[in-house]
């Protein structure tokens, strides 16, 4: 079990409809050294890759990438969802569907800071169903810069998203996958991840189960 697992096993909050809450370590109150050894595990993962940008979008994502931002010593755009009187200049935007908050954004970047020069880590919080992913790759595309990889805190395994976006033949690369949650009992399953050379997962997953408090 690794140090993420370990952290959501110990602290982690297990709510019906497939909710994991980690608002206490993660997405509200966050632990600073707990996002510098993620940072650290990111750039062991994507060592071999050109990064020179990291994008994610607001808000959750932004505390995780700044973070691992020291790691690579690149800057972090966020993707802003909302139009605001402080932006200015050409924007690109993608739709998101929000799988959180029942809801549809429309997710903004200014074209000024991406390029076709640059090479880009994307970084999230959570994975379920991919949207927000598919938009933030839609808008590296229309900067005409490069995805070099995608970082994920905690992907839910049984949801589609993961399955979409390694099917887009995208390195991605997920320090936490649950496979399973109960929410009476408080049982989680993390699936393994013995990582090959290219960062994909082989086949024949194995998953595990511990339970939360």
């Amino acid at each position: 079990m690794n140090f993420l697992e370990e952290r959501i096993v110990k602290d982690g909050v297990v709510k019906e409809g497939n909710v994991l809450k980690v608002d206490s370590f993660l997405n509200h109150q966050m632990d600073i050294g707990l996002l510098d050894q993620m940072g650290a595990e990111f750039k062991r993962r994507f060592a071999d890759k050109p990064i020179n940008k990291i994008l994610t979008i607001e808000a959750s994502g932004i505390g995780i990438a700044c973070v691992a931002a020291q790691h690579f010593n690149v800057p972090v755009v966020f993707a802003k969802k909302s139009q605001s009187i402080n932006l200015d200049g050409d924007m690109y935007v993608a739709e998101v569907e929000s799988f959180t908050h029942k809801c549809i954004n429309h997710v903004i970047v200014g074209q000024k800071f991406l390029t076709p020069d640059d090479h880009v880590l994307i970084i999230d919080d959570f994975l379920a169903n991919g949207c927000a992913l598919q938009g933030l790759i839609q808008i590296v595309q229309s900067a005409g810069a490069t995805v070099e990889g995608i970082g994920i805190a905690i992907e839910k395994g049984f949801q589609s998203g993961g399955r979409i976006i390694r099917n887009l033949g995208y390195q991605l690369e997920s320090l936490a996958i649950v496979d399973g949650m109960n929410a009476e009992t408080g049982e989680i399953r993390f699936r393994e991840q013995p990582v090959s050379t290219n960062g994909s997962l082989p086949d024949g997953e194995v998953c595990r189960s511990s339970t939360l408090d």
